[in-house]
């Protein structure tokens, strides 16, 4: 789908006309493709690494013409699982034309403008702004999201919210590659400000992104760590959530278990047969009261016996 923007008093804005001299193409057609191969000098390859959301970031440097791959995230969703994705942008810069060439779930230009645009280079520099305060944005998600997790996992007993874990801290590692790449190209960038024609005022807006993007990259890079630091910690604390059940488990087994033991040596016909002289009303209420009274000595005894071997692990551990 192609859709054209012109600069008009400092913004952009959407023209359909054929003066337009900004192209957005979005997942492009086929007939779409070709008509870029066949107008811009560009070859398939170029093209294809555009759309490929694994294609590292990368600028090339022609005669009246700049080509980009520029690392983006998507959009995330929910749906399905935990997950954010980034995609490649394809951006072809040349004197009286821009083309970006976008793959995926990606809004370029809804975002809040961040600087004024008064030309080409200046549309390209607020892409790479958005593109850098996108990553920020998700970054905060990502945290927020970690956060909720692990409350959830204190008190969890299956694996659904540590796999949700390694999902998210797969998505970070992919975030510091693209984080990384796209600072490469910044830097390249900063290198060749004179082949690409930016002003000394673009310059500086573009030293702003490549701190912002050092700054990004850190951020995701020590939310990584803490990650990958945390996972053992909180697969460990899922086993001992499930220990900790069976424990309890246990314990109720081992209180019924003389109860059991007593109902089936007596069995209710001997029982019967024993205390045939008396009311049977009194006879099995006696009986309760004396299983009740079982029960409560048998786990008054386990407890007591938990107390003496935590205590007797404290003063090992003391020494």
């Amino acid at each position: 789908m192609l859709q054209k923007y012109d600069i008009i008093s400092n913004k952009l804005a959407i023209n359909n006309e054929e003066d337009a001299n900004i192209h957005i193409y979005s997942n492009p057609t086929v007939e779409e493709r070709q008509y870029l191969i066949a107008t811009l000098p560009l070859d398939q390859h170029s093209l294809s690494s555009a759309l490929d959301p694994d294609e590292i970031s990368r600028l090339e440097l022609k005669p009246n013409l700049s080509f980009m791959i520029w690392k983006h995230p998507e959009n995330y969703t929910f749906e399905e699982e935990i997950r954010f994705n980034v995609s490649s942008i394809g951006i072809v810069l040349k004197p009286n034309q821009l083309v970006v060439i976008v793959a995926g779930n990606i809004s370029l230009f809804n975002e809040q403008q961040v600087y004024q645009m008064r030309n080409l280079p200046d549309v390209v520099l607020n892409i790479l702004s958005q593109t850098t305060r996108h990553f920020l944005e998700h970054l905060k998600v990502i945290k927020q999201i970690s956060r909720e997790i692990q409350k959830k996992i204190n008190t969890a007993l299956e694996n659904e919210y540590l796999i949700q874990m390694f999902t998210l801290g797969e998505s970070l590692t992919y975030y510091q590659n693209a984080i990384s790449s796209n600072i490469a190209v910044l830097n390249k960038l900063n290198n060749n400000i004179e082949k690409i024609g930016l002003s000394a005022e673009q310059k500086e807006l573009l030293d702003d992104i490549l701190i912002e993007n050092n700054q990004c990259y850190k951020q995701a890079e020590i939310y990584s760590n803490i990650l990958s630091g945390l996972m053992d910690a909180r697969g460990t604390l899922v086993n001992n959530n499930m220990n900790v059940i069976l424990k309890n488990l246990t314990i109720i087994n081992v209180i019924f278990l003389p109860l059991n033991l007593i109902a089936s040596i007596g069995g209710m016909s001997e029982f019967s047969f024993m205390t045939k002289a008396f009311d049977w009303r009194v006879s099995y209420a006696l009986f309760a009261v004396a299983m009740i009274l079982i029960g409560w000595l048998t786990a008054i005894i386990i407890s007591k016996f938990s107390g003496w071997q935590k205590k007797k692990l404290n003063t090992i551990s003391n020494r």
